[in-house]
């Protein structure tokens, strides 16, 4: 996804390994800037976006629907992770917000679809555990369960470990997952091929090292499968369908004017890399297919 302006992106597709073209450009409605959004999820053609001041909307794009969502049960906003879901079983949508501030207690709350309200979830999470917001995409959706990396907090320093907390989204509880034995610096965890993805930093960023969970849960099925060198670093934004990443290098040759993107396609198992022209600014990037999902309620905007 491409934003070129506060009223219109750009949905793209791979359509094959090596082939990322434009497939149309979709307007949004006028008092929406997209801009000033991110995208939280994608799930079965639905996009869960998110503005600066902590609105969220659910978007079908195909039918042309934007929902907003209520306002937040909680009492503090900042900071928050979030993350976006669907429940197979009740054939329902779920958005997850949770609000992790050092020394303090952790508030959850929980936004089904089907009632449009949220809820808050009582859950008992050490205060040592920081929820952060992911880096490269949303909030990985692996085994009926959402994913955050977690720094863990020793006294008033950040300790030596750092672990992966789910949350199912039937049971609405949370698990520990132990990263593998790594080297470098955690940089965050992703969605590749349909697995649990882990990624490290080495050598000034120039270097990329993709660890995968072969078998979800099992800590020992942690598997280094790929390194990935660069000449300069860049600023990875997903991985595709394919497994193939989509990285964004940043050229500022005057910090006064507008800085220049250079968007690249890398087969990680090759490395051969593809430019991309069609994508020229900053980017949020998600999985998305199309579908008729219907989005109804209050707060709707139809265009």
């Amino acid at each position: 996804m491409n934003s070129l302006s506060p009223t219109t992106f750009i949905l793209g597709s791979i359509q094959q390994k090596w082939s990322l073209a434009r497939i149309s450009q979709v307007r949004i409605p006028l008092d929406f800037d997209f801009k000033c959004a991110e995208i939280v999820g994608s799930c079965n053609g639905l996009l869960c976006l998110a503005t600066l001041d902590n609105v969220i909307y659910l978007w079908n794009p195909s039918i042309r629907k934007l929902k907003r969502l209520p306002d937040t049960c909680l009492g503090k906003l900042e900071p928050v992770s979030l993350g976006f879901a669907y429940h197979s079983e009740n054939d329902d949508y779920k958005v997850v917000r949770i609000s992790s501030v050092p020394s303090f207690a952790h508030e959850i709350e929980v936004y089904t679809l089907s009632s449009d309200s949220w809820r808050r979830v009582e859950i008992s999470l050490t205060n040592s555990i920081i929820l952060y917001p992911n880096e490269l995409e949303p909030a990985p959706f692996v085994s009926g369960a959402l994913h955050w990396m977690a720094p863990i907090i020793d006294g008033q320093c950040l300790c030596s470990r750092r672990s992966i907390m789910s949350f199912d989204v039937k049971t609405e509880t949370f698990r520990e997952l132990a990263l593998p034995n790594y080297t470098g610096i955690p940089y965050c965890i992703a969605l590749f091929k349909g697995k649990l993805a882990f990624t490290t930093l080495e050598k000034y960023g120039c270097q990329y090292s993709i660890w995968v969970m072969k078998k979800y849960g099992v800590v020992e099925s942690w598997n280094k499968l790929f390194v990935v060198p660069f000449q300069r670093a860049p600023y990875c934004l997903a991985f595709t369908e394919y497994g193939s990443l989509l990285v964004c290098y940043c050229y500022s040759i005057n910090p006064m004017e507008n800085q220049e993107y250079k968007f690249v396609l890398i087969d990680i198992e090759t490395l051969h890399e593809k430019k991309d022209p069609d994508i020229q600014y900053p980017s949020y990037v998600a999985t998305f297919m199309e579908s008729l999902v219907l989005l109804d309620g209050a707060n709707l905007v139809s265009y």
